[in-house]
């Protein structure tokens, strides 16, 4: 029902269902502001660590291949960041950017810190670097997470919203 002068009921979710509720009410409190910016801090916060855990990877001295570091130049560090310049005009395809790249992040990282039994373990760094590098991987593992969660959230309600 469309009352003259009310708010838009697209705008805000009913206080019960009834005849007049409709799917379409909940989203625009999913895809707020609150979102989009606790996307960005999460995506800042794993920049942060990643350059920290990039400080440990150095004092550690373990090295990574040409195509782990490109991996990791464009994927890990520079893909989350260009989703989130993509979602100022194109927010469901800046947020699936996000998701996508903080996914492949999180695969390559748990399965290059914890997995495989390499010089990139967390139990195979030398021991005084171990503490820091254990703990960013760990770091790294859980903003990649929850950033891919975030994002995925943001790019589905976006596009629900829009159909």
């Amino acid at each position: 029902m469309v009352v003259p002068g009310a708010p838009s009921t697209a705008s805000r979710e009913p206080l019960a269902p009834g005849p007049d509720a409709t799917c379409h009410m909940a989203t625009a409190p999913l895809v707020s502001t609150n979102m989009r910016r606790g996307l960005t801090a999460v995506v800042l916060a794993h920049l942060g660590i990643s350059i920290v855990h990039g400080w440990a990877h150095n004092g550690a001295r373990v090295d990574l291949s040409p195509g782990a570091m490109l991996f990791v130049y464009v994927v890990i560090l520079a893909g989350p960041l260009a989703g989130l310049v993509v979602m100022r005009w194109r927010a469901s395809l800046g947020a699936a950017l996000v998701a996508a790249t903080m996914t492949g992040a999180l695969l390559f990282g748990v399965v290059n810190h914890f997995v495989i039994a390499g010089s990139d373990h967390v139990a195979h760094v030398a021991a005084a670097w171990r503490p820091l590098f254990g703990l960013t991987a760990a770091l790294l593992a859980l903003t990649e997470a929850a950033a891919a969660a975030m994002a995925l959230r943001y790019a589905r309600a976006r596009s629900w919203r829009a159909s």
